[in-house]
């Protein structure tokens, strides 16, 4: 990857920010399949959902949009592209790319936060920031292949990536470093996912004037 001139992200993040982004193409590109869709239209739906989310976080922080000036992510969400257009369906049948998931919305969350910061966000907007850059290439992926929004999700999904960002500007605020602060939020993001993956845990749901 291109390095990137920001203090907070620190060398291992984007390496791990660039699986997120695989992973998430990889859930785009599925939704243009598994809807009998050509190879062209699930390569779109793969950039779309793994860059979605960066790219508005980068416009809002006035940031350069980020994988315009990167050689990899483009290549990587083509790439997972073609890797779900050859592989058998059944693959991916269960809850394997849920996990995967789970993983790459923590630890986008994280970097989106860290990024913000480092371009003089101030810390709620910041959290904020990671929570865009989470999840906002999937609310695209699920407007465009016409299915209920990840926000409309009953288990905890939005939450999760809430917390990773949150935790990491609240860690930061107390001066730990970076390469601390960063697994140990990514961590407790992937932690409250992968609850709610295997005990549908969710947020109370509103009822109404009684």
């Amino acid at each position: 990857m291109t390095p990137l001139p920001i203090s907070q992200i620190g060398p291992v993040l984007p390496y791990l920010d660039l699986f997120g982004i695989a992973v998430f193409a990889t859930s785009g590109a599925l939704a243009a399949t598994q809807r009998a869709q050509t190879l062209v239209t699930a390569a779109f739906f793969a950039l779309i959902t793994g860059v979605g989310g960066g790219s508005v976080r980068d416009l809002l922080i006035g940031a350069p949009v980020f994988w315009t000036h990167d050689p990899w992510v483009a290549a990587v969400c083509l790439a997972a592209a073609a890797l779900i257009w050859v592989t058998p369906q059944h693959w991916w049948a269960g809850k394997a790319l849920d996990w995967l998931d789970a993983v790459g919305l923590a630890v986008y969350a994280v970097f989106g936060a860290a990024k913000s910061l480092d371009y003089g966000i101030p810390p709620v907007p910041a959290a904020l920031m990671g929570v865009v850059t989470a999840c906002v290439g999937g609310i695209i992926r699920d407007v465009l292949a016409g299915e209920p929004s990840i926000l409309m999700r009953p288990e905890l999904y939005v939450t999760a990536a809430a917390l990773a960002s949150g935790l990491y500007i609240g860690l930061d605020a107390l001066g730990v470093a970076s390469f601390v602060a960063a697994p140990v939020a990514a961590m407790a993001g992937f932690a409250l996912r992968a609850a709610a993956i295997a005990w549908q845990l969710r947020l109370p749901a509103y009822r109404g004037m009684r």
